[in-house]
């Protein structure tokens, strides 16, 4: 690649940091003028057009980064789970830490997911749709249901974790443990739901076995 290509990618990556910056709990993506991004970022606000046609095109270009890193992390996550982790437990403390590390990102995901513009609320749902699917994929791998029943499962669990994600930007941390816990006990609930509903539930014990269906863990 050459030099100058090379600055253009900068550039473009520096745009993209520059928008994520300025979200906060007071600012939406909407909020933001091409102006403000571009000086932030150290560019003229002409220049801009030599990266994005628009605003909306970096605001989607945003929400496909969100959607990606949130994935990337969960699938470590399950990476974690298969050499003997927890499923609930590590992908829920996962998903919380994403959140907690990249608040601004979780912002744009859920403010943009019931917003005024079609096109975000579009792509917002794709990455969603990405999200359980892989989520499904795993459970129905590792749980061997029908593929019904593991997408039910997967939206059932990522609708909990997205709502639990939303309280958290507002919480302290105490009240995010808080919050942690609850929503693990939620996702084992739909689990055990899932496990019987499907008559795949494991027998009664008086201690848990140590084989014990991941997915109630």
């Amino acid at each position: 690649m050459g030099i100058r290509a090379q600055q253009k990618l900068k550039t473009r990556r520096a745009l993209i940091d520059a928008a994520f910056g300025q979200l906060s709990a007071e600012r939406s993506f909407s909020s933001l003028s091409l102006r403000e991004v571009a000086r932030e970022a150290g560019i003229t606000p002409s220049s801009f057009y030599r990266h994005f046609q628009d605003m909306e095109e970096l605001g989607l270009t945003m929400v496909d980064e969100a959607g990606l890193t949130l994935r990337q992390l969960m699938r470590q996550a399950r990476q974690r789970i298969e050499n003997g982790g927890s499923v609930i437990n590590t992908s829920v403390q996962t998903f919380m830490e994403f959140v907690d590390t990249n608040p601004n990102i979780f912002r744009l995901l859920l403010r943009e997911r019931s917003g005024t513009s079609q096109a975000f609320r579009q792509a917002v749902s794709r990455e969603i749709r990405h999200f359980t699917t892989e989520l499904a994929d795993f459970i129905q791998t590792n749980q061997g249901l029908r593929r019904q029943y593991a997408e039910a499962q997967a939206d059932a669990m990522a609708t909990i974790v997205f709502n639990a994600g939303g309280e958290a930007l507002d919480l302290t941390k105490d009240q995010c443990h808080e919050l942690q816990g609850h929503t693990i006990l939620q996702l084992r609930m739909i689990a055990l739901g899932a496990e019987a509903t499907t008559g795949n539930h494991p027998q009664k014990r008086a201690s848990p076995p140590a084989g014990r269906s991941q997915t109630a863990d």
